[in-house]
């Protein structure tokens, strides 16, 4: 196999709709792999591509959410072989930088460096237009496509049979915001917890936080259909409102303050709401990307005489070949209703609908069905 023919989603400019077209796509070079893909899910970090607050070069083929098939492997390849189901990650760790050696891989230092150059870690480029100009890749994956090559590291081997649609999830939403819980704050039984943002990370806060034995729930969104699903996965209460009326009523719900609270929207103003509605002494976790440039104020002075951890997550703090089996364990035994997360399903020409139907708030997550799978709604 040297090239091939597969239909991609691509962002021509800044602001401009995706377009999908036929594109030209090279064989996996040394360590790389051939995946066809099943399903994508639609991130808001995708959007930010779209809208500039996350600056990418252009064009480039979106997407970081996703699972599929793995159809061929280049030159080197052993962890995986054609036929296998694999989840795709974004930070395919080196396992040689002083993060990994730490065992931070999500801080894998080339990983994060090298992410926004649009290449795979090799530096190669294997996307190409009709007309032969090259298409940069998106967080390594590039999962707006019904194929994709990606380095060997990104694919996390999964069982026959696994649910490709939740495992696309787990690529990065369900991942992150469980792996929040799990691997940074480490939320113990009886803690209450507080949600700013109930998408799909946010979402999987809360069933993180049931999962655990959190005793107090309470997702803050201005979605009414957000809300009622978080309550559904697990959420105690579930708020809108803003300013003091929503800090008052949280006051009440946590007496003294939450012992953590979650910012999973991406906004500078609701990590500073974060702090002022947690206990002395509690955690603070920023999980959502703020725009690039963007700053976040907080009181020094309480800063120092509360004790409050404000920290961040990236990737949920995750050991994705780790954890994302794990994840779907769980989802298989019906202690995560991972299913539930998905709202709406698009083909690949739909992308754009998809990204109206995320803006609107319709959707806790909107999936590209890249072919027809059997799925499950636990």
């Amino acid at each position: 196999m040297e090239t091939m023919t597969t239909e991609a989603a691509i962002l021509t400019e800044v602001g401009a709709p995706l377009v999908v077209e036929e594109v030209s796509l090279s064989a996996p070079g040394p360590g790389e792999v051939l995946v066809r893909l099943v399903a994508s899910g639609v991130c808001h970090s995708d959007w930010n591509a779209v809208s500039g607050s996350s600056p990418h070069p252009l064009p480039v083929v979106l997407g970081h959410e996703g699972a599929g098939l793995v159809e061929a492997v280049g030159p080197g390849v052993s962890s995986v072989t054609p036929g296998d189901a694999v989840v795709l990650s974004w930070l395919p760790t080196c396992g040689r930088c002083a993060a990994c050696q730490r065992g931070q891989l999500s801080l894998c230092e080339p990983a994060t460096k090298q992410m926004a150059a649009g290449t795979l870690p090799s530096g190669a480029r294997h996307l190409l237009r009709h007309d032969g100009s090259p298409l940069f890749h998106y967080s390594y994956l590039s999962t707006f496509a019904r194929h994709t090559v990606v380095d060997e590291r990104s694919c996390v081997r999964l069982h026959p049979g696994v649910d490709l649609e939740v495992a696309a999830l787990v690529g990065c939403a369900v991942m992150t915001g469980v792996g929040a819980v799990l691997n940074r704050a480490r939320v113990p039984a009886g803690a209450s917890v507080v949600v700013f943002g109930a998408g799909g990370v946010g979402l999987s806060v809360v069933m993180a936080s049931r999962l655990v034995g959190a005793a107090t729930i309470v997702a803050v969104d201005p979605v009414p259909a957000k809300r009622a699903l978080a309550l559904d996965l697990g959420a105690t209460d579930a708020l809108s409102g803003d300013g003091a009326e929503l800090e008052e009523r949280l006051a009440v719900l946590a007496p003294g303050g939450a012992d953590f609270a979650f910012e999973a929207a991406g906004l500078p103003a609701l990590v500073e709401r974060s702090f002022r509605v947690t206990r002395p002494g509690g955690m603070i976790v920023a999980v959502g990307v703020p725009p690039a440039g963007s700053t976040i104020s907080l009181p020094g002075p309480e800063l120092t005489r509360s004790e409050r951890v404000v920290t961040g997550t990236f990737y949920g703090s995750a050991r994705p070949h780790l954890d994302a089996p794990m994840l779907l364990a769980l989802y298989e035994a019906g202690k995560l209703p991972l299913g539930r997360l998905v709202s709406a399903r698009y083909p690949l020409e739909g992308v754009n609908d998809a990204f109206a139907a995320m803006h609107s708030g319709d959707v806790a997550r909107a999936v590209l069905q890249l072919e027809e799978v059997q799925h499950g709604d636990r």
